[in-house]
């Protein structure tokens, strides 16, 4: 869960897996599944029958850790096999990480197994809880993969930097973020370089008042602008990354990123700051920088066109889709083999007697 989550949908091979539907959330729309029915108690115990595995990915904030506790309980007493993916050791939705860290000490130690994106992440999960994740890459999650639609953006035009500042949701620092691309685009527009920063703001932000003093910024240099925009499609994100050379990820913190693995399979490079483990995710394609130092923006900038555009080579955007399709196949297999084990644990340790309570832990 959530089975309607891209992610969820593109690890899941539908002919080896039945993914149950999200329930429905009461007072909320059609097709929004948070907070997660499916992580609670009464809804497991009512849907156990038809379950083996609960494979939490998403959401975990919106439970208190007694909750979690009596949902993870439920689960275990009633022989489901409880898989977490670690995608956020730091939640992107939150400032404050302690309620967030006491969820993770709860399902951490207690999952049947644990999966991750990236190694060092692996290695972080080991260092501070002592379990081992397994290392399963994001997969492929777009339609085409830069095959057709927008292409790459090539000389005279000006390079065309994008940043996506969301909802203004906390772990995107974006004062900085839109001062550092003003000061870049004097660096590069008094260096002869033409450059456009296009900076994206959803219409329905946190903050009203922050929301105006980054318009104010950005009006001061005519290279940036900033656009309020509604919520965007996905197919609408994919069309507008692929019209960019550079995309920027201007995170206060974070684990892993999938605006790295979109614009990965778009050839677009990514320049952003060094916190958790997205650098690990496609070193190939992403550059460190400073949002303190505007320099480090204009190197990534100067570089960016002529990576979008050996990407964007038809043999490149094959050889990418047809790498990225066996990762997809191969992730999917792992996956379906994952559920196998973790349920043949939990039966032989309910067989062998060896029911372990929530936050005793295991290897």
């Amino acid at each position: 869960m959530p089975s309607a989550h891209p992610y969820v949908q593109a690890v899941t091979d539908r002919r080896l897996v039945d993914l149950a539907p999200d329930p429905p959330v009461p007072g909320a729309t059609d097709g929004r599944w948070w907070p997660p029915v499916a992580l609670t108690a009464p809804w497991i115990d009512d849907n156990a029958p038809r379950l083996d595995v609960l494979h939490v990915h998403f959401g975990l904030e919106s439970s208190a850790p007694d909750d979690l506790v009596a949902a993870l309980t439920a689960a275990r007493e009633r022989g489901l096999a409880v898989v977490y993916t670690v995608h956020d050791l730091d939640n992107p939705q939150l400032t404050d990480q302690s309620p967030y860290l006491a969820l993770l000490d709860v399902i951490i130690p207690a999952a049947d197994r644990l999966v991750t994106l990236t190694a060092d992440a692996a290695s972080e999960v080991e260092r501070r809880w002592g379990r081992t994740c397994e290392v399963l890459p994001h997969p492929l999650l777009t339609a085409d993969s830069g095959e057709s639609g927008v292409p790459a953006p090539s000389d005279p035009a000006p390079r065309r930097v994008g940043l996506h500042l969301r909802d203004l949701r906390p772990n995107i620092d974006a004062a900085a973020a839109v001062a550092v691309a003003v000061a870049a685009a004097d660096l590069l527009t008094t260096a002869g370089t033409r450059v456009l920063f296009d900076i994206l703001l959803n219409e329905r932000a946190r903050d009203a008042d922050l929301a105006a003093r980054l318009q104010a910024i950005a009006a001061s240099h005519p290279s940036v602008q900033l656009r309020r925009t509604p919520r965007m499609t996905d197919a609408a994100v994919e069309a507008w990354l692929a019209g960019l050379d550079l995309f920027v990820l201007p995170y206060r913190h974070g684990t892993h990123s999938g605006w790295v693995e979109l614009c990965f399979d778009l050839g677009v490079p990514v320049a952003g700051t060094p916190v958790g483990h997205i650098a690990a995710q496609h070193p190939s394609s992403f550059a460190t920088l400073d949002l303190d130092d505007p320099s480090t923006i204009v190197d990534a900038v100067e570089r960016a066109r002529a990576a979008r555009q050996a990407a964007d080579r038809p043999t490149a955007r094959r050889e990418r889709r047809r790498a990225r399709m066996r990762e997809r196949d191969e992730v999917r297999a792992a996956h379906a083999a994952l559920y196998r084990g973790a349920m043949e644990d939990v039966a032989r340790a309910r067989r062998a007697g060896e029911l372990l309570r929530v936050g005793e832990g295991r290897r």
